[in-house]
């Protein structure tokens, strides 16, 4: 297949050498989703690409592809780093666990449309140092249509109902139940307050989510059901959600 250059739009987020002088580096673009490029000479002393390589760079490249297999980062129009991604670990982790849980929904040179919006402005957040672990949820919940899963989160599965008396969710149901069906499923039996913000992060556009402050505890139960919810629904198994859950456990 014929070979092209594009202009792509996107960020870097995880290199590795590659022969004596060159990088294979991960790249997630809004033209084309997720891909991998190979940077000859970044390692090379006075490399016009060295900066390329380095993780979360983001900006427009310029790239030689053919639309699937290895494509080759030619220049760089722009850059600029995300600085306190580059240099946390707990943000590094986080953001790290984002992109390879978004990046295992869906297939290389695929376009991942709103999703890449959404990603790119929260990577924004966790540089700002918002909270990350409602950002992580948000994307947690919002990404689960991309896997093929649509829980019902606007209102009861089994009615209308989508304010006015108590929520839970349940996974046997698909999604969220009011008060008045608790009895037609297994449910999580969450506090109010968690199904609460459940609701909130599944269905919350991320430009309208300001500055919110959340109690541990109800973080912690909407952590607990969104695992529950992954676990029972997907077969995935993250070296990068392994070793945030590790550094979770290691800042208590």
């Amino acid at each position: 297949m014929a070979r092209y250059l594009q202009d792509v739009h996107g960020l870097i987020f995880h290199h590795q050498r590659f022969h004596e002088a060159d990088v294979l580096a991960q790249m997630l673009t809004k033209e084309a989703g997720f891909l991998t490029v190979i940077i000859h000479g970044a390692l090379k002393q006075n490399s016009r690409l060295a900066g390329a390589s380095v993780n979360f760079s983001s900006g427009t490249y310029i790239i030689m592809t053919s639309g699937h297999g290895l494509s080759t980062l030619r220049n760089v129009k722009s850059s600029q780093q995300f600085e306190y991604l580059f240099s946390d670990l707990t943000a590094n982790a986080y953001a790290s666990y984002l992109l390879d849980l978004t990046r295992h929904a869906f297939v290389e040179y695929e376009p991942i449309g709103a999703y890449y919006d959404l990603i790119m402005e929260v990577l924004q957040r966790l540089d700002q140092k918002q909270d990350p672990e409602l950002l992580t949820q948000l994307v947690q919940l919002q990404l689960l249509p991309a896997y093929g899963v649509g829980p019902q989160f606007a209102h009861c599965v089994y009615g209308p109902e989508s304010r006015g008396m108590p929520f839970d969710y349940s996974i046997q149901a698909g999604g969220v139940i009011c008060q008045r069906h608790f009895s037609q499923a297994a449910r999580m039996h969450l506090p109010a307050q968690a199904t609460a913000l459940l609701r909130t992060l599944a269905l919350v556009p991320i430009k309208q989510l300001g500055q919110i402050t959340i109690k541990a505890d109800t973080k912690q139960a909407t952590r607990k059901a969104i695992d529950r919810i992954y676990g029972e629904t997907l077969d995935l198994d993250l070296k990068s959600k392994r070793f945030l859950d590790e550094l979770r456990l290691s800042e208590f």
